[in-house]
Parts: structure tokens; sequence; C-alpha cells
């Protein structure tokens, strides 16, 4: 019988992270090649923004970037070991594990960020994250996270285990933003100047 944590199946990723939470904050790469997308997002929040946080990590190096910048963030991951990184790292923040997807945290922020996470998600949960995006922002909000280039379903690796990836086709999620009230700021896919990755960034107009 396989090892039900190589499977590479959505639900295996929640463990998946967990049981290598170390070995995931030791490997990460601190360069921060997402800084001119992330520094993009930082200019549609006002001074002193709050941001939104979903699938969080260890909070190196893009949360550490924002709390740095002036930013309120909240991280939310389903990780009680990489929450509790977070929290000795970054004590003055908010970490709340949880699963974005029945996210329902009862107020707004000026900016979600969904980076290399939410393409953990199948593709009707991806459906039904647009609702969260929504309930979590007002008008004016930032959202940006990754897909992948195209629809389609792909099993990566991590730590020898089967890591699952899904995206949606571009013309979906436009769709999806528009009816959730967000605009797109920008897209670019497999973008060379932050190692291949699939971006979007908008921003809430109702």
């Amino acid at each position: 019988m396989p090892d039900p944590g190589t499977t590479g199946r959505p639900d295996d990723i929640i463990g998946l992270y967990e049981r290598h939470a170390h070995e995931l904050d030791a490997v990460r790469s601190r360069a921060l090649f997402e800084k001119p997308w992330l520094e993009r997002f930082r200019t549609l929040l006002p001074e002193t923004g709050t941001v939104l946080d979903l699938g969080c990590g260890h909070a190196e190096p893009i949360a550490a970037w924002l709390i740095a910048q002036g930013c309120a963030l909240t991280g939310i991951d389903s990780s009680p070991t990489l929450l509790s990184i977070c929290r000795r790292r970054f004590p003055a923040q908010t970490w709340i594990e949880a699963d974005m997807r029945g996210l329902a945290l009862g107020r707004q922020f000026h900016g979600i960020l969904a980076w290399d996470s939410f393409f953990h998600l199948p593709f009707d949960d991806q459906r039904s994250m647009f609702r969260v995006f929504r309930e979590h922002t007002a008008s004016g909000a930032a959202l940006m996270f990754t897909s992948g280039p195209a629809h389609g379903e792909a099993i990566g690796s991590h730590a020898g285990e089967s890591l699952y990836h899904a995206s949606l086709a571009p013309e979906e999620y436009r769709a999806l933003l528009a009816a959730a009230g967000f605009e797109v700021v920008d897209f670019r896919a497999n973008d060379p100047d932050c190692a291949g990755h699939t971006v979007w960034l908008a921003r809430r107009q109702d």
C-alpha cells in the first residue's frame, strides 16, 4: 500500500507541510526574487496597511518583508509547526491555524496574499476561494496570488513526497475575479524575472 503522504492527493498537502516544516524553513530561499511583485502589491496598500497572508508558511521571506514595510500581518496556515516558527520570529503579528477554504474572520483587510499556496487547492476549491477573497476585503483592497499558466493539474515533489498543484485557465480566473468585484491590475504567466511564477495582481473596485 502506498504511503498516504506520497500519493500527491490534494488532501495530503496539509500533512506534508507539517511533517517537513523545519526542512522547508531551512531550504527556502531568502533571496526574495518575489520583491518586484511585492513592491507593486505594497503600493496598492495604505501606509499602515493590513495584510491577510493565506498559506504564510514560516513567514520568511515574504511576510517578513511586508512586516518590515510597516504592514500589520495576519498569517493563516494549517501547519502548527510552521505557525510556531512565525510566532517566535514575529510575536507582534497575528498567526492563526486554519484551512483557508473555510476562513471566516469577520473582518476586512487592505490586501490579501496567496503566494505559492492557493495553487495547491483542487479546481472547485479554488473557485470557492473567490468568496473568501471578497468577504475579507473592501473596495480598493489588493489581491495577489500565484497560479499555473493554464488549466490543468501537476504533481511536483518536496522532501521526497508528491506535491499536488492545480490551475484554472487564465480566462476563468479573470471571470472569477470580475464576479467577485476585482479588476486585474497585472498578470504575467511564467514570469522570467520571478523564477517562472505565474502571478495575478488585482484590486477590488466595487
